[in-house]
């Protein structure tokens, strides 16, 4: 019984020890604190100020570990902030780059100010006219962006005034900062968001918007009332969420079940609670590479001095920066550039892609093709590299090879041999027909 119970206590000292390096694992985020000054100038961009500042960002309300921490001399002690994140978005490891690593996270703090939506799938979580004595507090929201991209992070933080324990009340994240897709297959950009549960704000409900925005156009993609389960009435075609998964785990990612060119640009995704809301950005970009096509094909024979006119068509590709170009390969495998030849201007289909075209010139007697070879298109476009080919033949321009000597002498010596047998076959006959008439005198 007694080493049972050493065992036990061992287990707990154990947990406890991981419960406490995972925790330990958090990052300590250096951020800029930006906000309006104060009786700022008449304009249309209010003049703003910015502070360096630090989020301890621990899971556990309780840990002393950061508060032992001593703030480096250049950073004012009210802009050093101790962050629960009980649900530990803050902890990805994209956010916690090794020691002395000179690329860092980005992170802007801003003063947040609650307040009802009068969207209308976002007006029902506010039905009360009163606002809650919750909402008595400071606020402040939170925009980080991980390592390489590899995450994005929109943060409500909740202190009782005057203090500096901060907690997060409302988190939305994207694992799809920046994203790539061919033509025409399904996408998932990931948005996914956490209430704190202990929250008076997370109990009434919520609501998610996607928006889209591409050269100073934008557009409603898809809105979502969480409280009475219902879609707004505009809804972008093609476009749906998981609403399963978003009840249950907080999964907001929104489907494109057919990439098209139309659906490369920005893409928001806002979450929403009653006096509350965050959002988060994605890059999609739609990439296809081109389709390649050499006109005439096959290539006539050609003889020395002749010029030919061959034709490069590139098509069905987006986006539209892509460069053509010419080369030869010769019989013995060598390859040379011929220039990008005459381009033609873009031309857009009725799918958004794109085509050009490239005209080239051979003259046989400038361009020292030899016996001919391969005459190849190169597209290079942010798809990928392609190659089309066709073969080129000249006729008469030196003196035969070997293997052509060759085979002439075989040629030559096979038409000699049907000659004789020719010749030797008239011959026999004529002899034959000779000595019949011989007979018969």
């Amino acid at each position: 019984m007694t080493n049972f119970s050493s065992i036990y206590k061992l287990s707990l000292v154990a947990v406890a020890c991981f419960v406490q390096a995972c925790s330990s694992s958090c990052p300590v985020l250096e951020c800029w604190f930006v906000q309006e000054k104060a009786g700022g100038g008449g304009g249309l961009t209010a003049a703003t100020s910015q502070e360096k500042s630090l989020l301890h960002i621990r899971t556990d309300a309780h840990s002393q570990s950061a508060k032992t921490q001593k703030a480096p001399s250049n950073i004012n002690p009210n802009r050093v902030y101790f962050v629960t994140d009980p649900a530990a978005t803050l902890c990805h490891r994209s956010l916690n780059p090794p020691r002395g690593s000179v690329k860092k996270p980005q992170c802007e703090i801003n003063p947040f100010l609650p307040q009802p939506c009068t969207l209308k799938w976002v007006a029902p979580l506010t039905d009360s006219a009163i606002s809650p004595i919750y909402l008595q507090a400071d606020w402040f929201s939170t925009a980080i962006h991980g390592l390489n991209r590899q995450l994005g992070i929109s943060n409500i933080i909740r202190a009782p005034t005057a203090t500096a324990e901060h907690n997060v009340i409302l988190s939305v994240t994207s694992k799809t900062v920046s994203v790539q897709s061919r033509l025409g297959e399904p996408v998932v950009l990931d948005c996914g968001f956490w209430a704190d549960p202990s929250s008076p704000l997370s109990g009434s409900g919520f609501a998610v918007e996607w928006r889209y925005q591409f050269r100073g156009d934008g557009r409603l993609v898809l809105a979502y009332d969480g409280k009475e389960d219902r879609l707004a009435e505009t809804q972008e075609e093609g476009t749906t969420l998981d609403f399963e998964a978003l009840h249950e785990k907080g999964n907001a990612s929104l489907i494109l079940q057919e990439a098209q060119v139309r659906h490369s640009g920005t893409y928001i995704c806002t979450v929403y609670l009653p006096y509350l809301l965050a959002q988060v950005a994605m890059e999609l970009e739609i990439v296809e590479p081109p389709s390649l096509s050499i006109h005439p094909s096959p290539l006539p024979l050609s003889a020395p001095g002749q010029t030919l006119t061959v034709q490069c068509d590139a098509s069905g590709f987006t986006p539209l920066s892509m460069e053509l170009s010419w080369e030869f390969k010769d019989a013995d495998g060598k390859s040379r550039p011929l220039g990008s030849g005459s381009v033609t201007g873009h031309r857009q289909a009725w799918d958004g892609t794109f085509s050009q075209s490239t005209r080239l010139e051979l003259d046989t007697s400038k361009l020292d093709l030899g016996r001919g070879g391969e005459v190849i298109c190169v597209a290079v476009h942010p798809g990928g590299t392609r190659r089309a080919s066709v073969t080129l033949n000249v006729i008469g321009f030196s003196a035969p090879s070997i293997e052509d000597s060759m085979a002439m002498v075989g040629v030559a010596l096979v038409l000699y041999g049907l000659i004789k047998f020719v010749s030797w076959t008239f011959t026999s006959s004529g002899s034959d027909e000779a000595d019949k008439d011989k007979k018969k005198n």
